[in-house]
């Protein structure tokens, strides 16, 4: 495995030199924006939900609670996503750095690997951070929060997989300013991270369920409230599937883009 790997990791150590002059404003952001946004959203907004009629829909927890599980895996999300659109495009077009690679022994499958464990590496880091601000908030109740952060990497991996496939080929950087503003932000309003899909149309809830996110947002709620079933191995297979599938594809349209 070690063999196989080492490759990838060295495509990998690309993405962590090209990120080593950001990791201090990373670390800034990944403690203040939890921060705000469970201040203002958890807190404040929290104190007219749990006041209101809304409160029933939240299983007895406070909106808090409902929300930090929520958003750590929306910002998992966002983060992979980020990472894998114009830093790909980057890599792929204007910079060639995918080209100096692949004139190396790196195949094109070990750099789409390396991207996506560097992809692994930062949203561990910034879930780590955020679920270090939700427990300073008070929004966990059990301890089994903890695992809401190796599945906040899994859901970002089942969003990085795709959006490589997609990023690797794209000609024009409008690609992936219509993929953020038709697919990150409707999944980031609309797959259960605010409110429960319960709430939404019956028309579109469907649509949320196949969404990757609303399975990881499920699946940490799930754990931070301290109980969980057979509906979380579903969850955590369809990330799984989301994964895979993406890894796949990527792996061929990395292929077909350097062969070009």
């Amino acid at each position: 495995m070690a063999g196989t790997t080492a490759p990838a990791r060295r495509a990998m150590d690309y993405w962590l030199l090209n990120h080593r002059s950001a990791w201090r404003l990373g670390l800034v952001t990944g403690l203040l924006l939890p921060a705000l946004y469970l201040g203002a959203m958890g807190l404040g907004l929290g104190g007219l939900v749990d006041n209101g009629t809304g409160a029933r829909h939240l299983g007895g927890q406070t909106y808090l609670q409902f929300l930090a599980p929520g958003l750590l895996a929306a910002s998992a999300m966002q983060t992979a996503m980020g990472e894998s659109t114009w830093p790909i495009g980057n890599a792929m077009r204007w910079s060639r750095s995918y080209h100096a690679m692949a004139a190396t022994p790196l195949r094109p499958v070990d750099l789409m690997l390396g991207q996506l464990m560097f992809v692994a590496v930062r949203v561990a880091l910034s879930a780590a951070l955020f679920a270090v601000v939700a427990a300073l908030f008070g929004a966990w109740s059990s301890p089994w929060a903890v695992m809401c952060v190796p599945v906040a990497v899994l859901c970002g991996l089942a969003h990085a997989a795709p959006a490589a496939a997609f990023s690797v080929g794209r000609k024009h950087d409008h690609a992936y300013v219509a993929l953020q503003r038709f697919v990150v932000m409707p999944m980031f309003l609309f797959s259960g991270t605010f409110f429960p899909i319960s709430q939404l149309p019956i028309a579109v809830q469907p649509i949320a369920w196949c969404t990757p996110l609303w399975h990881a947002v499920a699946l940490c709620r799930d754990l931070a409230a301290g109980h969980s079933g057979a509906a979380d191995y579903g969850h955590l297979g369809v990330l799984t599937l989301w994964l895979v599938l993406g890894a796949w594809v990527a792996a061929r349209e990395h292929q077909k883009a350097l062969a070009q």
